[in-house]
């Protein structure tokens, strides 16, 4: 029989893996969302923040993590030592060469050992003039000469790894063919560079190039744009560390490099290099300053390796901050993230940039002249979360199924009962019901007193439904509602109620109406991305005549009317269509709005209002209201809005007075 073995799917994504589960990130986004703040705010929030674990799944960082990780990452690198290592290393290798010289001198009572120790006195204090008046000195002592080529080593070494990381590895061999291949490298790259600038380099000389010199290259660039980008940071970092020295240091080291350049017959080479790699690159940020803070000395290399990750971890930074117009997480360089952070920062990184996709891809989000907006499938899972955050705060009574079939007005009594018909839910006529038992059972045998209830003897009470309310929620949109930090409370109120008919009472007819200096219908997939508006007027009169219309559409329906505002009405429509604002509100406003008041108590309509604030003007207002109309007022705290207009919905629609 043959035999199978099975493993992880290779070839792209798993066909058989459920489908990204996106609704954790959709309920983190609508937390913003329902606390007043646009889509496109919310998401960027919640990249910001990350996803919770769930379901046994590690949590993802955000943003704030990464930057974390990143700043903390370039306060280590700083914390990492100085950038005069190399002069301190020099200065100690030919003092130590000097020493060795004048030991051998010493003993010889000969007039040329004193002339040496002349010469020997006269050198410079500068170590890179000592080092050149001593390339020419004919070293008596053995390990003096051997220290000072050590000096002359290092100082290559040191040159040729700040511009290629790892050549001091490849020049550890002191095989003078080992240098000759750094000299043909070298000519051979800036001969590639000197082609691509003439329009005349192909990927196959790039190929060849690498085939040749690869090993020099351990980050193993793909094209010559790569390579160029690699040896350009470097360059631009050794730049940096250079004006990061003091003068002093500067010249000092600048002439070190240049004579070991020279003794090593790099020079020009080297020179032709830096002007190319500046002349493609001149957005790296050469010659800026860079502070560091460590007390270890750092060679020349290890410094131009620190500072060229301290350039790199400050343009990640700057792209995880997404503080920039047009900022997306796109711009975030993966590799560069994976060489500061590791593995998983690229997995969070990646799950990051998977949300905002899946948002969109599953029909959460879609784009609007360049804007995110909610679609009606996301409002809709916003609705209900809002939702279920209020029935949580209603304190007893069923958490479940609110729907109270047949009660209250929606099932009032008429004073008959008939016959009970498979699928009623009417009280049981318990009077009528054993009434008929004991009738039917007055032909039973003599000597049975037993009353036996059958099917037949069950009816219930009848009752007189009203199928269907207009429901009517009219919510304040003035600035006022921010600056009192009401706004987010009665947006999710809003998303709250329209859930609740929607799901609960598909039966009613129900219009959320928003007013400021006007008033407007609202659309579910509106209200979960509405904004405050910032202008000055309370127009409930022109949201009234909105409502009323609502009204006079469903004459058969219960009314309900429900108001939730933080100020007396300061604006009114005027015949033209005008609204008209005045503060304190003219009495042609207060006339107006009044006068829409009875017309709503004429309609039957029983008008509440949710006070949000406690202003003197607010509270006469709304009492001349609740004495016209019969309707209640409430005074809720901001954060139970939702419990009391919904559960004033519930009472009302349950019958309730």
């Amino acid at each position: 029989m043959s035999r199978y073995r099975y493993g992880r799917y290779q070839d792209g994504p798993d066909p058989l893996a459920p489908p990204y589960d996106i609704r954790s990130a959709l309920d983190a986004m609508g937390d913003s969302v329902l606390e007043g703040t646009t889509p496109g705010e919310a998401l960027r929030e919640l990249l910001r923040r990350g996803l919770p674990g769930q379901d046994g799944q590690r949590a993802r960082r955000g943003l704030e993590d990464l930057l974390r990780q990143v700043r903390q990452r370039r306060r280590e690198l700083r914390d990492r030592g100085r950038l005069d290592g190399t002069l301190e290393q020099a200065r100690a290798l030919l003092d130590t060469a000097i020493g060795q010289e004048r030991a051998e001198l010493f003993p010889d009572p000969g007039d040329e050992a004193r002339l040496r120790e002349a010469e020997l006195d006269t050198l410079p204090a500068d170590t890179a003039q000592a080092v050149r008046r001593l390339s020419d000195y004919d070293w008596r002592s053995d390990a003096a000469r051997a220290t000072f080529e050590e000096l002359k080593d290092l100082l290559r070494r040191e040159v040729l790894d700040a511009q290629f990381q790892g050549m001091r590895q490849a020049l550890a061999d002191p095989d003078p063919q080992a240098m000759q291949r750094v000299k043909d490298m070298m000519a051979a790259l800036n001969d590639m560079l000197d082609a691509d600038a003439r329009g005349e380099h192909t990927q196959a000389d790039f190929d060849e190039f690498m085939r040749e010199y690869g090993d020099f290259f351990p980050d193993d660039p793909q094209n010559l744009e790569e390579l160029v980008d690699s040896l350009a940071r470097r360059a631009a970092a050794m730049d940096r560390l250079m004006a990061s020295l003091s003068p002093e240091q500067r010249e000092e080291l600048a002439a070190l490099m240049a004579q070991a350049m020279e003794d090593a017959g790099l020079a020009m080479e080297m020179t032709r290099l830096g002007d190319a790699l500046r002349a493609r690159r001149p957005d790296l940020g050469w010659g800026r300053p860079e502070r560091m803070t460590g007390e270890d000395p750092l060679g020349l290399g290890d410094a131009t390796t620190a500072l060229a990750e301290l350039a790199d971890l400050a343009e990640l930074e700057a792209a995880l901050a997404q503080d920039y117009p047009g900022a997306r997480l796109d711009d975030v360089d993966e590799e560069a993230v994976r060489r500061a952070l590791g593995r998983q920062a690229v997995d969070d990184l990646a799950e990051l940039r998977r949300i905002e996709k899946e948002l969109e891809r599953q029909g959460y989000l879609q784009r609007s002249n360049g804007r995110l907006e909610l679609t009606p499938k996301a409002v809709r899972r916003l609705g209900e979360t809002a939702l279920r955050r209020v029935f949580a705060q209603i304190d007893g009574g069923r958490r479940g199924d609110h729907d109270q079939r047949d009660a209250g007005q929606a099932g009032e009594l008429t004073g008959s009962s008939r016959q009970w018909r498979f699928g009623d839910e009417q009280p049981l006529d318990v009077v009528r019901t054993v009434s008929n038992a004991i009738r039917r059972n007055a032909a039973a045998p003599a000597g049975d007193r037993s009353v036996r209830l059958s099917v037949d003897d069950f009816e219930v009470l009848e009752t007189e439904r009203r199928t269907a309310a207009a429901v009517c929620l009219l919510v304040d949109l003035s600035y006022s509602m921010v600056l009192r930090g009401t706004w987010g409370a009665a947006k999710q109120t809003a998303l709250a109620l329209h859930t609740l008919v929607a799901s609960k009472y598909p039966q009613d007819a129900v219009q959320i109406i928003g007013f400021s200096n006007y008033a407007r219908v609202l659309h579910p997939t509106e209200m979960a991305g509405l904004d405050w508006d910032m202008v000055q007027g309370t127009n409930l009169h022109h949201a009234l005549m909105i409502a009323g219309r609502h009204l006079d559409r469903h004459p058969d329906f219960e009314p309900v009317v429900l108001v939730v505002t933080d100020g007396e009405p300061t604006a009114h429509l005027r015949p033209d269509g005008r609204s008209l604002f005045d503060y304190p509100p003219s009495h042609e406003t207060l006339v107006l709005t009044l006068a829409e008041i009875d017309k709503m108590t004429r309609r039957g309509a029983t008008l509440n209002v949710f006070m949000l604030a406690d202003d003197h003007r607010l509270v006469s207002f709304v009492q001349e209201v609740a004495r016209r109309n019969g309707g209640r007022v409430f005074a809720p705290d901001a954060g139970r809005l939702g419990e009391y207009v919904v559960s004033d919905y519930l009472r009302i629609r349950r019958g309730g007075k």
